[in-house]
């Protein structure tokens, strides 16, 4: 809700003495200047005034003679986006908002609009600075180092993994987890439908063959009973997968116990996906330490971040000697450039590991934020009828990485998108869910396999019902309300299915 400020005129039948003087009694060091039957006609600054006298006009000058400049305005209606967007087009910092008969009735100073709240930014603490300058002052700016070193074995104590390899993103360590794994053309990889694109893109980088698998109502992550079917269906045609990649979304972790049994039944090894979920727990146990490999991100949006960034993890120490050799354009222990295989430039840089090495002391501190932000959003969304919050099971610790809500409603009403076009015109930054993968043109044509069999996908239900809300751990607590009032407000007065 925009402040309503009062709007200060003066008439064109008035004097430079007259406008000057209803200048000093106000402190927005500008007036609307209108005619006789108060219609708008420009702006008038201090600094207007002053040039004015200074090309011969005097104190008793009518206003009539003044001249007339475009003048940017705005409706009653203009959202907060358009005017944000209208200042910084014009290089200006206040707006008179102008009703249907021309007359102002607001101005709107830069001032009086929030700043956007964004979905999920970087959160920096104290100690990020003092690693990057240790690599400044010891010169170690190239793709190694003592930080790397440092990073790849906090990362292992935290996660309670034998080994870990930085790189350059999560999908660099997804790639390189499938080669680990010996994923090339031809190969069948089973793979979670309900994800970012990052997950299954590297299937195909590899020439193999993605099989998408559906979403489990408890956990919105991969389904058990659909990956049995699919694995039955495999089984007939004598064409089992190479791998399975499990992703856990959202900060929350798959329910592994089922998914890694019948993995383990078929004899095919888990990559997982905890790009999202870092310091999240299933059962106690940290994501990403279930499968063979897991990989973690440090995007720029992720609860920790390295600018851009990854980290591959496993308990088989020697998948990692490869993985760092790997990434590192596979070069052989040679003084001279010698190369038997090909590899990638992957590495992460010693510098972006400094950033990480602070960031990874303060995870359990932007785990809790999320945490409490999510409580407070559930408390005040808890009068909305038919929305629910991404579960939690009670095997599950979340990191809460991303707020997720849906509603019960028609999926076909496009509930996400209104939603979203209402809270980002207010400046606020929401997200549809994951956009599935089966329902994804690059992808149309690829096996899929739904939860519940001969019935819609799940996956389409939630992305179809659900948004993603503003969930940083530096949000204020005033931020949090403003995004909850202003959902409160576009449900009451959204469309019937929403109310």
């Amino acid at each position: 809700m925009l402040k309503q400020r009062d709007v200060v005129t003066v008439t064109v039948d008035k004097t430079m003495r007259d406008a000057i003087e209803v200048l000093d009694k106000t402190a927005l060091g500008i007036v609307l200047l209108v005619d006789c039957d108060g219609q708008f006609l420009s702006t008038i600054t201090d600094g207007d005034l002053r040039r004015q006298l200074l090309n011969g006009a005097t104190l008793e000058t009518r206003l009539i003679k003044f001249p007339l400049h475009a003048s940017i305005t705005a409706e009653p209606d203009a959202t907060p986006q358009k005017l944000l967007r209208l200042m910084n087009e014009n290089t200006i910092s206040q707006i008179p908002i102008l009703n249907a008969d021309n007359q102002p009735i607001n101005i709107v100073l830069r001032v009086d609009i929030h700043a956007p709240i964004l979905l999920s930014t970087p959160h920096l603490g104290s100690e990020e600075l003092e690693f990057v300058n240790e690599a400044f002052r010891t010169n170690w700016i190239a793709p190694v180092g003592p930080n790397i070193d440092a990073f790849e074995i906090a990362m292992s104590e935290f996660t309670g993994a034998k080994a870990a390899c930085a790189v350059t993103s999560g999908t660099a360590g997804l790639h390189l987890g499938l080669r680990l794994l010996d994923v090339g053309p031809g190969d069948i990889v089973f793979v979670s439908d309900f994800t970012f694109i990052a997950s299954v893109a590297p299937i195909t980088y590899q020439q193999a063959t993605p099989v998408l698998i559906d979403s489990e109502p408890d956990s919105w992550n991969m389904s058990p009973q659909a990956l049995e079917r699919a694995f039955a269906t495999a089984s007939k045609r004598g064409q089992m997968p190479k791998a399975v990649i499990i992703v856990s979304l959202y900060g929350q972790s798959a329910d592994m116990d089922p998914l890694i049994e019948i993995c383990d039944q078929y004899g095919v090894p888990v990559l997982e996906d905890a790009a999202e979920s870092l310091g999240a727990t299933y059962k106690g146990k940290a994501s990403g330490t279930f499968g063979k490999i897991g990989v973690f991100s440090f995007n720029g949006n992720k609860i920790i971040t390295t600018s851009g960034g990854g980290m591959i993890v496993s308990d088989d120490e020697s998948l990692i000697v490869r993985a760092k050799k790997l990434s590192t354009q596979a070069r052989e222990p040679s003084i001279h450039y010698e190369h038997v295989e090909v590899g990638y430039n992957y590495r992460m840089s010693n510098i972006l590991a400094g950033v990480g090495r602070g960031q990874l002391n303060v995870l359990p501190d932007r785990i809790a934020r999320r945490r409490e932000i999510n409580t407070l959003y559930r408390e005040g969304l808890m009068n909305i009828s038919g929305l629910q919050f991404m579960p939690e099971p009670n095997w599950s610790h979340s990191n809460r990485w991303l707020s997720c809500i849906t509603f019960d409603c028609d999926p076909e009403a496009d509930i996400p998108g209104s939603l979203t076009s209402y809270l980002q015109s207010q400046l606020v930054e929401v997200r549809p869910l994951w956009k599935p993968m089966h329902m994804q043109p690059v992808f149309a044509d690829a096996e899929f396999h739904a939860h519940d069999e001969g019935n819609a996908a799940f996956s389409r239900h939630i992305f179809q019902t659900g948004i993603c809300l503003p969930s940083g751990s530096n949000m204020t607590d005033d931020e949090i309300a403003m995004v909850i009032s202003m959902l409160q407000e576009a449900v009451a007065n959204g469309p019937p299915t929403l109310r």
